[in-house]
């Protein structure tokens, strides 16, 4: 059968990767990213949001997600916001697992090693679209269920979890904290 791979762009990213791929994970969910914000999107409890809905940082579903038992794993490349830290505290260690490498620049989020978003969107508002077309960034990403694309990204994302990149970095010098997340 031929893998399916579709096109995202704007608030498609939002409905497809945010409400759609990641709570659609049973066993795993790894996601790499640049850039960690408090990223808001709709849910069950928190802030209104766009249009009087009810809003919530996505770390706080992610953190759900880790209670049912769902490894959640998001490796990212710089100190996070600090309103994501403080949903940190709040939602305390063992629930999620985030490790930082300064090198992580790709972005790509893997479901059960089953779907794979791959993309220019950071875990963020305005890069998956949470926020109005207005105010969004500009960012293209594809979604397949292509097992030769889910595997090398998957390779990627374990190399550096790993820290398997580490021995053959030439920026290791600089790195402030080598996979260590400050959380």
């Amino acid at each position: 059968m031929k893998p399916c791979v579709e096109y995202l762009t704007g608030e498609d990213l939002y409905k497809r990767i945010v409400q759609d791929l990641i709570p659609s994970a049973k066993d795993s969910l790894l996601v790499a990213t640049a850039t960690l914000k408090s990223t808001w999107v709709a849910g069950p409890r928190g802030r209104k949001g766009r249009g009087g809905a009810q809003a919530e940082s996505i770390f706080m579903e992610l953190a759900r997600m880790g209670q049912r038992g769902i490894e959640v794993r998001v490796l990212h490349s710089g100190v996070p916001s600090g309103p994501l830290m403080e949903d940190l505290k709040k939602i305390g260690p063992g629930l999620l697992h985030l490790r930082m490498c300064p090198r992580t620049h790709f972005k790509a989020i893997i479901v059960d090693g089953a779907r794979l978003y791959l993309g220019s969107a950071n875990l963020t508002g305005a890069g998956l679209g949470a926020k109005s077309a207005r105010r969004r960034n500009f960012e293209i990403g594809i979604l397949t269920d292509d097992p030769t694309l889910i595997d090398a990204a998957a390779d990627l994302f374990e190399a550096i979890w790993s820290g398997r990149m580490c021995r053959t970095c030439g920026r290791k010098a600089f790195c402030p904290e080598p996979l260590e997340s400050p959380w």
